[in-house]
């Protein structure tokens, strides 16, 4: 499993309980907190996962006027 699906796996767990003990708290309901801490998170958490990926390309993209030089470089980084 890559590190970027175990830190997605635990910030939803960590998200879950945040948002059902908050949910709880506002509505005094076990059902409708429930609700809310598995809808809100969970599609957090696939945001979360598609913004580390997006993050991850904008750092691997080359520099403005890099030229030929950056790129071999890269392939010896590699």
């Amino acid at each position: 499993m890559s590190l970027d699906l175990i830190k997605t796996a635990t910030y939803l767990s960590i998200h879950l309980t945040v948002g059902f003990t908050v949910a709880y708290l506002m509505t005094g309901s076990v059902a409708l907190a429930g609700g809310i801490a598995l809808v809100e998170p969970m599609v957090n958490a696939v945001a979360f996962f598609f913004h580390e990926q997006a993050w991850k390309r904008f750092a691997a993209r080359p520099p403005r006027n890099a030229g030929r030089d950056w790129m071999r470089g890269q392939a010896a980084i590699a």
